[in-house]
């Protein structure tokens, strides 16, 4: 039998009521006293219903058990602190139909069921093993008293038999609720049986494992009553122990110069050592503890180098080139000498591999006189790698920030964080944002690695992180640190780089010595131009150590010395020459332009080719292009529709003919605005049969109304095309001022022209 009724909501947390039970609930949400009020002043009715999710201070109708239990309030305390504090009866299950929130509180249209009695054997039967198996269980926990069996026993209803068995056992909330909307009483008889019998065995092993572990316990107390006996009859007969391990590592920290924090936690730590059997697992994880804390440089630090013209030597002697960082780090220490409680710089060097990002951090060290770590962070998931791990997990250890300056003993040194831009997060936390607090100023003073668990001071460390790819480091941490970009090297450069650094390098790994080979005239130029295109100087070392080596094999081989490599006999050292024709157009052709792109690995450029076919108006692009460079061709293409009579095309071109805009090099994928006025000058060229010329590079982003945009990157994009024989570079207006960035050495060699419109783009590109 079923009936409807409209009653009070109370939402119950963590816990739930069952028919015939009587508890106490405190009650602090507004909504849920004014239900209460509600229910006191009606017939003391209201309905209660679990939250699926305790935790939720808000909840909708989706966020509770449609079963739930008719209650009548008994009685209503208020306690201090606006808690309400109230007796509940269970009286009846309920099943919510309709939810409905009013002003003060809410209230729901239940439908209520009684038990139906069963009188057959099958329940009777069903009914003994439920009681049997909770009398077990109440012998075995021993959590409840006997005298609660006595109640159980009398009992004849099934269905109060099984609320009131549920209502004793402290099961979790899913499988209370889960016999609360059991309506069938056989069905709910079942689910306790299984319920009481998974309880007796969880009971028996932790009987079992109890008795283990007294056993062990036991052991352990003998063990180390047996060895005081030992160590007392050792005494008496005269023998002279050895200093103890606990003994040297206290005398070590007396005779260190340790923080009092350190002290205290190292003496804590000690003692329980000392009261510890030597086989306990925990021994291991507190040596280990203790040693790593007295092994950090908590006080020690090193002198710095402040003669800025030793410093100055240094740097230029390592490194070619690169004034601004070394200007940079010459302004710090200068800085220092005046101010040395001034905290250590955060440099984050950005520009494409090869160019002595990593190599710089090591000179630096040198130059100020510090200690050299450095931490590779290229394909770190796991923050607990930058913060450590917790002591309770085994294979403990701290993170590699405080492991590094562990093993250098100093507390002030060039730590190198190289690659923070391949950085990754996942489920194990994001190292990017553990780096937050050790690159904040602010912050990294007090730094907490969670293997120490003490504050360390990071304030001194001169920081110096690398990166390929600004855009890949998140705009906090970004935010912490000063960029300096480092841009490719021109051919100037690198044949000084050549010729003072890579050559006696490969002569020295290779075995040779400087009298067995020599480089004529020019040589280094023509490896430079036919063997090498590249941002930095990586693959020019290898070329030059894949001469060393084939010179190398002719001494071994027993040909005279020296070697001679000239221009001529270059091919037989290095074999055919790769780059002997460059990207770029060989003459001007209708629909191909030359752009210019930037990548992580430097700039380079962009061939751009676009043929006109009779369709039905497509705009088909090709060659791995990216969303944003879809969207700059098809601005480009509503540019030349709207100035379609100027450029005296057909009003309807584009409804029937197909343009096809193609990228070469198609399995590299290519995306970004700045390709915008190159494949509109492509599309205008290919529509209108005017030939471009082939020395032109452009770059720039292009609007609706021909308008073209500025752009990242220039300096880059500008040496690549000088590297591909580009004469003449199409530039924003905008980024006009990026000239000056651009190696004079360079500059000489170039036109730029700069543009605020797509007519002055034509007007030059065009022949």
């Amino acid at each position: 039998m079923a009936e409807t009724r409209t009653l009070p909501l109370l939402p119950l947390r963590g816990m739930v009521v069952f028919p015939y039970m009587m508890i106490h609930l405190d009650v602090a949400r507004d909504r849920s006293m004014a239900a209460i009020e509600e229910a006191m002043v009606e017939n003391r009715e209201v309905m209660l219903t679990t939250q699926m999710d305790a935790e939720k201070e808000e909840f909708t109708p989706q966020d509770l058990y449609k079963v739930g239990t008719v209650a009548e309030v008994r009685q209503v305390i208020k306690l201090p602190g606006d808690l309400v504090r109230v007796l509940v009866e269970g009286k009846h299950r309920a099943f919510i139909h309709e939810y409905h929130e009013q002003e003060k509180f809410d209230v729901v249209d239940v439908e209520e069921f009684h038990d139906r009695i069963d009188t057959s054997l099958n329940m009777e039967a069903l009914n003994r093993a439920v009681v049997h198996q909770f009398e077990e269980w109440v012998r075995m926990s021993k959590k409840i008293p006997p005298e609660t069996l006595v109640s159980v026993a009398i009992i004849d209803d099934a269905g109060r038999l099984a609320d009131l068995i549920a209502s004793h056992l402290n099961l979790k909330v899913e499988t209370r609720q889960e016999l609360l909307a059991a309506i069938d009483v056989k069905e709910r008889l079942e689910k306790l049986y299984a319920v009481l019998s998974r309880e007796m065995e969880i009971l028996q092993m932790e009987t079992k494992i109890g008795k283990q572990v007294r056993k062990q316990m036991d052991k352990i107390q003998k063990d180390y009553y047996l060895r005081e006996q030992i160590k007392a009859i050792r005494q008496e007969l005269g023998y002279k122990d050895g200093k103890g391990e606990v003994e040297e590592l206290l005398q070590k920290l007396h005779e260190g110069n340790y923080p009092e924090e350190v002290c205290k936690t190292v003496e804590k730590e000690l003692s329980r050592l000392e009261t510890m059997n030597n086989m306990h697992a925990e021994t291991g994880v507190i040596r280990n503890y203790v040693d790593c804390l007295l092994e950090l440089p908590w006080n020690d630090e090193s002198v710095d180098n402040v003669d800025i013209a030793a410093a100055k030597k240094i740097l230029d002697d390592d490194h070619y080139g690169l004034v601004k960082v070394k200007d940079r780090i010459l302004d710090y220490l200068a800085v220092h000498k005046l101010a040395k409680d001034r905290s250590a710089p955060i440099l984050c060097l950005v520009g494409p591999p090869g160019v002595g990002k990593t190599s710089l951090a090591a000179s630096v060290a040198r130059a100020t006189g510090r200690e050299f770590v450095r931490a590779s962070l290229g394909g770190i998931r796991d923050e607990a790698e930058i913060r450590g791990h917790r002591r309770t997990y085994v294979g403990a250890m701290p993170g590699r920030i405080i492991d590094g300056i562990r093993k250098v003993g100093k507390k002030n040194p060039v730590f190198l964080l190289d690659e923070v831009d391949k950085l990754a997060g996942d489920y194990r936390g994001d190292p990017a944002a553990a780096l937050l607090e050790v690159l904040d100023p602010a912050q990294n003073s007090t730094f907490s690695d969670h293997f120490v668990d003490i504050p360390f001071d990071l304030s001194k460390v001169f920081w110096i992180v690398t990166a390929n790819n600004l855009g890949n480091i998140p705009r906090p941490l970004r935010d912490r640190m000063e960029i300096i970009q480092l841009s490719s090297y021109t051919e100037v450069e690198k044949l000084e780089i050549a010729k003072r650094y890579l050559l006696a390098r490969q002569r020295t790994q290779n075995g040779l010595k400087a009298k067995d080979i020599t480089i004529g005239a020019g040589v280094f130029n023509k490896i430079i131009a036919d063997y090498t295109r590249e941002s930095g100087v990586r693959e020019l070392e290898r070329v030059i150590g894949q001469v060393c080596r084939k010179a190398a094999r002719k001494i071994v081989e027993g040909e005279e010395t020296p070697i001679k490599i000239t221009r001529k006999n270059l091919i037989d050292f290095l074999g055919k020459t790769k780059y002997h024709d460059t990207k770029a157009a060989k003459k001007p052709q209708v629909g191909v332009v030359t752009g210019m792109a930037w990548t992580e690995v430097g700039g380079t450029i962009l061939p751009t080719e676009v043929t006109v076919l009779k369709g039905k108006g497509k705009l088909i692009l090709t060659g791995q292009v990216g969303d944003v460079m879809q969207e700059s061709a098809k601005a480009g293409l509503t540019y030349i529709r709207s100035r379609s009579d100027k450029l005296k095309l057909a009003a309807d071109f584009y409804e029937n003919d197909d343009i096809h805009i193609h990228l070469p090099e198609g399995a590299i994928p290519k995306d970004g605005p700045s390709a915008g006025i190159t494949m509109a000058t492509a599309m205008i060229s290919a529509l209108t049969g005017r030939k471009v010329r082939n020395d032109v590079a452009m770059t720039g982003e292009i609007t609706l109304r021909g308008h073209v945009l500025a752009i990242g990157g220039l300096k880059e994009k500008v040496l690549a095309a000088y590297r591909e024989g580009m004469k003449t570079i199409i530039l924003p207006k905008d980024n006009e001022k990026d000239i000056e960035d651009i190696p004079e050495v360079v500059r000489e060699k170039l036109e730029f022209v700069p543009v605020e419109s797509m007519d002055e783009v034509l007007k030059t590109a065009l022949v």
